[in-house]
Parts: structure tokens; C-alpha cells; sequence
């Protein structure tokens, strides 16, 4: 959605004026992926839905990078990673709670009357369009195999 990029550029340049590094490292980054995914085959402009995924695989490259750091003992290098990932997240839908999806994953189980794994892809497929980048994929799948295998 072009007001979610403009948000993004508008606030770059204000970091850029503050002189905020961190943010405008952060901003620069999510530009860059964005551009990167509007050329990745043929050139199209992006869905709102796909540049929060953009946001969303950046804020959990930073998460990763930070806990990599942290274990090798770069706690400064971690903390840089882990300031960038909460700017990005600010950009984000807000997720739900894992008991609110827990719930939404029973109805949704209930309405589609699955009750066998192999209907796992379907309530996934079924939750990610009622509920665009508002569910982490690992949680949902957790719950649902949770859910299929009593």
C-alpha cells in the first residue's frame, strides 16, 4: 500500500535529519526489501499484506541475528539488531495473543469440520486469510497439530 511506503520514507527522512542511525539503518532496510520485491520477477507494486510480510521476515531476521549474537557473546552487536527489530515492529499489525488464537483456530477447525491432519494446510490456509499477518505460522501450526491430534 503506497501510504504505508510513504510512512516509511517520511520517517526516514526524519531520522535522517534527527541523525538517529539506528533508525534510519532500520528504515534503509525495509526500503531496500521492498524495492527488492517489487523487481523479483516481473516489476509490480506491493499489496499492504506484502509489505508487512517485507516487515515482518526483517523484524524476525533481526530477532535471530540478535539471539546469534547474544550466544556468540556480542551483546552490543545484539542490541543494535534488537533496537532495529522494535522500530520495525512498530510498523506491524498488532499480533494476537497466542489464547485468542487458540480460539480462533478451534472455530475455524469447528467451521471447516476437519477433523483429520491432513486438513492442517486448509486451516492454515483458511486462518492466514481471515487474519493477514496477525499470527505467527509456527504458533498456528503448534496449536492446530495440538488441536487435529486429540
Amino acid at each position: 500500500m503506497e501510504n504505508l511506503e510513504n510512512k516509511i520514507q517520511e520517517n526516514l527522512v526524519k531520522a535522517m535529519k534527527a541523525k538517529n542511525e539506528i533508525e534510519v539503518s532500520a528504515l534503509r532496510s525495509v526500503k531496500a526489501a521492498i524495492q527488492n520485491e517489487k523487481v523479483n520477477g516481473a516489476y509490480h507494486e506491493l499489496t499492504y499484506n506484502e509489505i508487512i510480510g517485507v516487515i515482518q521476515k526483517l523484524s524476525k531476521q533481526r530477532q535471530e541475528a540478535a539471539e546469534i549474537y547474544t550466544s556468540a557473546g556480542r551483546t552490543e552487536l545484539a542490541e543494535k539488531e534488537l533496537s532495529e527489530k522494535k522500530i520495525l515492529d512498530e510498523y506491524l499489525p498488532k499480533m494476537l495473543p497466542e489464547y485468542e488464537l487458540r480460539k480462533v483456530i478451534s472455530e475455524t477447525i469447528s467451521g471447516l469440520n476437519i477433523t483429520e491432519m491432513k486438513g492442517m494446510g486448509l486451516v492454515i490456509k483458511t486462518l492466514k486469510e481471515r487474519y493477514p499477518n496477525q499470527f505467527d505460522g509456527s504458533v498456528a501450526s503448534r496449536i492446530v497439530l495440538e488441536i487435529l491430534s486429540k
